[in-house]
């Protein structure tokens, strides 16, 4: 059974360009957080085909998608769904928001990464 979600402060929204993805350590979990516009995704920093890091490779703004830049997956920031192989498997997402300027994201259990979508 999975405790409660815990509740991170992972940096400032004004600090991230439109576009523009980070990693972010925290917690047991390896995030990618995406600022597109005056929204904030959030989705597990590892690509499931060959764990490379998502936030290293180009977000496209208009399909919501962030690409793998070591073969080219393709992931949604809504769902964690791949629509380009060779990445079958969906990457976590998590729910997140901006609060008072800072972008919060809720985790599950430590170590846990759980996919929604």
């Amino acid at each position: 059974m999975t405790g409660p979600a815990t509740v991170v402060d992972v940096c400032a929204f004004d600090e991230m360009g439109d576009g523009e993805a980070r990693r972010i350590d925290t917690h047991g979990h390896r995030l990618a957080v995406v600022r597109v516009g005056d929204a904030v995704y959030v989705i597990g920093d590892r690509c499931t085909h060959a764990e490379a890091s998502l936030a290293e490779g180009e977000v496209d703004t208009d399909t919501l998608h962030i690409e793998c830049w070591r073969h080219g997956s393709s992931f949604s920031l809504v769902t964690g769904e791949p629509d380009v192989p060779p990445a079958t498997r969906p990457t976590p997402v998590y729910e997140a928001h901006v609060a008072d300027g800072r972008v919060v994201v809720s985790l599950a259990a430590e170590g846990t990464e759980v996919s929604r979508g």
